[in-house]
């Protein structure tokens, strides 16, 4: 039986899943965007920042040895004679990536899996003052649920077919993570699909949803005109020549040729002010668009918090 040394062993624990197929698979590593990269046998085993998460199975790891030992099936000392004993150049430039297409159409979207209940996303999203049963209504249409492991708050996106193309996710602790889920279409972001002249524009959901509630608390009534979260915002280039309308903007107003004027709802700050800047400056000749920040804080959930809770920033 193979021994193998205390430095080997670290060696091997050193190697991350990204090199490992890179080097030994590279046809079973699928690029989805960015630095995010999936298996071709298990398209919910999502690789990133240096460490893997099989989304399916609820558990992850960082090293190459976890993957094989794990989710192949190996065993210890099987693997560790593939990475050691057997160990060609981990470093090798001329390796080919098997790349998904990037036409938007051929995205497959990674949703992570569904907790059986809502109850962590529900205290969370409530506790930041938004209507119970707004939420619950988003429960339902299936634009909103709670994650496995995480349990986070995750967005879904659809298109005009109700099929979920997008979904971001937030957590719902104090440590503020966000971001897309793999394989979303940002084309398709957070959003509601009623009919009407009037567009409504967020930076997040969380602040479309904010406005959502304050509008029926002031009007006993729901807003029943179109809404859309940008996924976030950037500042724009200093030169007018190279503005871009965001595509998630650009997709809402071809799918609604009703609208004639655009609300930007965008945060109070100078990311948020400066594209809404740059949008209007793209858009005037055709929309009536206005910037319509929150009346107090940084954006509607805080505005919205102010009112309900007393938050004061």
């Amino acid at each position: 039986m193979p021994y193998y040394s205390e430095e080997q062993i670290k060696k091997a624990r050193s190697i991350d899943l990204l090199t490992y197929l890179q080097t030994y698979e590279p046809t079973e590593l699928v690029k989805l965007k960015g630095d995010i990269y999936c298996t071709r046998e298990h398209d919910s085993l999502k690789i990133s920042n240096g460490k893997w998460y099989w989304w399916s199975q609820g558990f992850g790891g960082v090293s190459a040895l976890d993957y094989l030992t794990k989710v192949q099936g190996l065993s210890f000392m099987d693997a560790m004679k593939k990475l050691v004993d057997d160990e060609p150049n981990l470093h090798k430039s001329d390796t080919k990536v098997c790349r998904k297409p990037v036409h938007d159409a051929d995205k497959r979207l990674l949703l992570p899996d569904r907790s059986e209940t809502n109850e962590k996303i529900t205290k969370y999203l409530a506790g930041r003052g938004i209507s119970k049963g707004l939420i619950e209504a988003c429960i339902r249409k299936g634009v909103l649920f709670e994650s496995l492991p995480y349990h986070n708050c995750v967005f879904v996106g659809v298109d005009q077919n109700g099929t979920a193309r997008y979904a971001c996710y937030r957590s719902t602790n104090d440590q503020k993570i966000m971001g897309d889920v793999a394989g979303s279409d940002k084309r398709f972001s957070f959003r509601t699909n009623a009919k009407g002249r009037k567009l409504h524009v967020f930076e997040c959901p969380i602040d479309l949803l904010s406005h959502l509630t304050l509008t029926k608390m002031q009007t006993s009534k729901w807003l029943t005109e179109p809404m859309l979260s940008l996924g976030g915002v950037y500042e724009p280039n200093k030169d007018p020549s190279k503005w871009k309308l965001p595509v998630a903007l650009q997709n809402m107003l071809q799918d609604h040729p009703e609208v004639t004027s655009i609300a930007l709802h965008l945060d109070n700050d100078a990311a948020g002010k400066s594209a809404a800047w740059a949008i209007e400056g793209i858009l005037r000749d055709k929309y009536n668009v206005s910037y319509e920040p929150p009346p107090r804080g940084k954006d509607y959930n805080e505005y919205l918090m102010y009112l309900t809770l007393g938050y004061k920033r």
